[in-house]
């Protein structure tokens, strides 16, 4: 495949991203990225914790993520895929548990899981979303490949794109968060700087 043919697939997918509301309605992709951003400051605001999981490149992903919302968002974050807990877990329980048995006793309501999987389909990560339920979270879902995949109905907010083979859903699933990143780390700078410069005029006056 020509390089061009590529980056003109990889634009018809993220063009093609379908963003869904709990009641599984159809929102503007913009306001669902509104929402999205607006939840996160809530977490943040309220000094809760924001999860992340997936498997394989999605687990990179939600690494990748929970740093830069730590570093940048200022935000409180933890990864489920820390390996020597998802290795023990998996040993001494199943691998279907890696991340909701962790969330069964650490989350709180009012903090948010962001569960991303390119199938939409992966047990642990679909036990995760249950498991975030009870506890009253936020509920992200990042997935692709068939558009009646499970996760996809289970968020409160459901970001879908719909590219049926790993390399593109993961290509494009990083994009889908990065905007996210992007946009929220883009209105935490902007009241930084506001506070900075208010505190500049104080000490002035």
């Amino acid at each position: 495949m020509k390089w061009k043919v590529y980056v003109s697939d990889i634009k018809e997918q993220l063009t093609g991203l379908v963003v869904t509301d709990v009641q599984g309605h159809r929102l503007d992709t913009d306001v669902g990225y509104t929402q999205w951003v607006e939840l996160t400051q809530t977490v943040k605001k309220n000094r809760k914790i924001v999860y992340f999981c997936g498997n394989g490149a999605s687990a990179s992903m939600a690494s990748h993520m929970s740093a830069d919302l730590a570093k940048n968002g200022r935000v409180h974050t933890e990864v489920l895929t820390e390996p020597s807990l998802v290795t023990a877990i998996s040993n001494d329980i199943s691998y279907e548990a890696v991340f909701s048995d962790p969330l069964s006793v650490r989350a709180k309501a009012g903090d948010m899981l962001i569960a991303i999987s390119s199938s939409g389909s992966s047990p642990n990560v679909l036990e995760a979303v249950k498991e975030a339920k009870k506890h009253d979270l936020t509920v992200i879902t990042i997935s692709g490949m068939n558009a009646g995949n499970p996760l996809r109905s289970s968020g409160s907010l459901n970001f879908y794109i719909p590219a049926n083979t790993y390399g593109y859903v993961e290509s494009t699933h990083s994009v889908v968060l990065h905007h996210w990143m992007d946009r929220f780390e883009l209105i935490t700078n902007t009241e930084y700087s506001q506070y900075l410069k208010e505190a500049d005029e104080k000490i002035k006056t």
